[in-house]
């Protein structure tokens, strides 16, 4: 599954971040805190500065939460959810 923000893509098996790319330039990013971290799931924030988990499936409208080590990385907001193409994911980072 592929979790779409504006500027980044989270490619993720098994709920572990497999893959991580920039979207505008399409490279990978080799050194990102979110790779081989368990996506913990979603949070979503309102415009009044509350936040509501999501411990389930993150979703379109939430950001990301991944745990890792002690240090908790938010994402921007998702804005699509995906499967990867064959060829994308064949091309995963090892």
């Amino acid at each position: 599954r592929v979790f779409v923000t504006r500027n980044t893509e989270y490619h993720t098996r098994k709920g572990i971040c497999v893959g991580v790319r920039d979207r505008h330039t399409g490279d990978w990013v080799k050194s990102h805190l979110a790779l081989s971290t368990r996506v913990s799931g979603g949070l979503r924030f309102h415009i009044g500065g509350g936040i509501l988990p999501n411990p389930g499936e993150p979703t379109v409208g939430d950001s990301l939460l991944f745990e890792a080590a002690g240090r908790d990385l938010v994402t921007s907001t998702i804005v699509a959810i995906k499967r990867p193409p064959l060829d994308v994911a064949k091309s995963y980072p090892a």
